[in-house]
């Protein structure tokens, strides 16, 4: 799958899985570019797809996804949530995706 078919199926919405392991998120918001969505240092395929995990995690990226927490690229905008965790870091277009930080509540004096 090339980085542009990648890019253009990333939908609000869109499940996607690891090839090299128990990864899985979907995709919050859709990125302004085109980018290739990888984890563990591979390009990730869709949920449906007939495809099993194979291999390990490059250990350069091979920091673990986390589940109930979401992802960004400032870069592109996109948004994932981890929706099973994996020992795989998620990147994008090979840039780390950060843990999006929680908006602080405002103070109820």
């Amino acid at each position: 799958m090339t980085a542009e078919a990648t890019s253009l199926s990333l939908k609000p919405g869109s499940r996607w899985k690891s090839r090299v392991c128990a990864t899985e998120v979907v995709v919050v918001r859709p990125p302004t570019e085109s980018v290739t969505l990888e984890c563990g240092g591979a390009v990730m395929i869709p949920h449906g797809s007939t495809d099993v995990p194979a291999g390990s995690p490059d250990a350069a990226h091979s920091a673990g996804t986390h589940v109930g927490k979401r992802y960004v690229d400032a870069v592109s905008g996109l948004e994932l949530l981890g929706s099973k965790a994996g020992q795989g870091s998620l990147s994008i277009s090979g840039r780390p995706a950060e843990i999006k930080q929680a908006k602080p509540l405002p103070a109820s004096d």
